[in-house]
């Protein structure tokens, strides 16, 4: 924890983190934890002297390490200010891999925690989190993940770190339960690669947030997880039903980002068993919103870009469409949505006229909103 006296604006970066988590244990802290406590200082600071050659990144900071760990009675509190001037890359870097691997291990986890757990410096704690990313030691897991939650700046070294250990995935999942925006992006890019074996029912159930740049993941996990195989069966349960249907609608529309629908083979077979699934749903107004995006978009575009053929796809919008039109599931929607937001105008001019949806009949006969 942090060092007394350490008030205000010098409050480290993980006690930070801690406070912010206790009252929010379950979910993304607000604004990824932003403003940092280091915000004004760091702010203020001039920009950074970059080495023109990308191959140098780093390797400034590998001077610094290399010159501290040889100094033996070197103090870890001693390299909180040497970084305030200098690049520190916020991904895996060679350069200062290559610094921690020189260095005594024991000495080198030593002045990472230090650095993660007490430092008032972004720049301090990130080295920290890159020493503690070149090692594999299981203890500094909960340290990893509660600095990972300021998922914007240090969750591309935690999540190197923590798939690095023994349980990192069990370990990766609590902290994609708690991040969301390019965090989340990290994280399941993160268990994609590790592949299904120990994340399956993860990634089918809670790897999309319905966040845009989920459009970087959501082909990534629908093909990782097997989707195809999942949703196609007789068990599927709700969770699995409901996290379906905010894939497929990233996947319908997220051209320049990762892999739509026209480049997924099973499209037509994961989107009837969608439509199907969700027919025997009891209504809400997200399943309603998200089926109804998806069929716009099924209709929107030509069937090979969406990877049906054009008989494939107008028996799917039927099947959505014929939901969509039971009066429960029009009263579930009405009820839900907002009439006064932004996304209740532009889902009734983009989606709910295209489709005629009976739902908003009235709303777009009397022009209301």
């Amino acid at each position: 924890m942090t060092e007394p006296g350490l008030l205000g604006p010098q409050i480290a970066l993980f006690e930070h983190a801690v406070r912010l988590h206790q009252q929010h244990p379950d979910g993304a802290l607000p604004g990824d934890g932003e403003p940092y406590p280091d915000h004004d200082r760091h702010r203020s600071r001039p920009s950074y002297r970059r080495a023109r050659d990308r191959r140098l990144y780093g390797a400034d900071v590998a001077v610094i390490l290399d010159r501290h760990f040889n100094e033996p009675d070197a103090q870890a509190s001693e390299l909180v200010d040497a970084f305030r001037e200098v690049y520190v890359p916020i991904h895996r870097n060679d350069h200062i891999v290559a610094a921690a691997l020189r260095a005594d291990r024991q000495l080198m986890r030593q002045t990472g925690r230090w650095l993660v757990r007490r430092s008032n410096d972004r720049n301090a704690a990130a080295v920290g989190l890159a020493l503690l990313a070149a090692d594999w030691a299981e203890d500094d897991i909960p340290l990893i993940q509660t600095i990972g939650l300021l998922s914007n700046h240090f969750g591309p070294l935690a999540v190197e770190a923590l798939q690095r250990r023994r349980g990192g995935a069990e370990a990766l999942q609590w902290l994609g339960d708690r991040v969301a925006g390019w965090g989340r992006v990290y994280v399941v890019e993160a268990l994609c690669r590790q592949g299904a074996a120990n994340s399956r029912a993860w990634l089918l159930r809670h790897a999309c947030d319905g966040d845009y740049l989920n459009g970087y993941f959501a082909g990534k996990v629908a093909t990782t997880a097997h989707l195809h195989e999942a949703i196609t069966g007789t068990d599927a349960d709700d969770e699995l039903i409901d996290h379906t249907g905010r894939l497929l609608r990233i996947m319908a529309d997220c051209d320049g980002m990762g892999m739509t629908l026209e480049h997924y083979p099973p499209a037509p077979a994961v989107l009837a068993a969608h439509a199907a699934h969700l027919a025997q749903q009891p209504p809400t107004a997200n399943r309603y919103v998200d089926a109804a995006i998806i069929a716009n978009h099924l209709t929107a575009k030509p069937p090979n870009r969406c990877g049906c053929s054009a008989e494939q796809r107008d028996r799917i919008v039927q099947q959505y469409l014929a939901v969509l039109d039971r009066p429960d599931w029009r009263s579930a929607v009405r009820a839900g949505l907002g009439p006064t937001s932004n996304f209740f105008a532009w889902f009734i001019d983009h989606v709910a006229a295209r489709l005629r949806l009976g739902a908003f009949s009235d709303v777009a006969e009397n022009g209301e909103r």
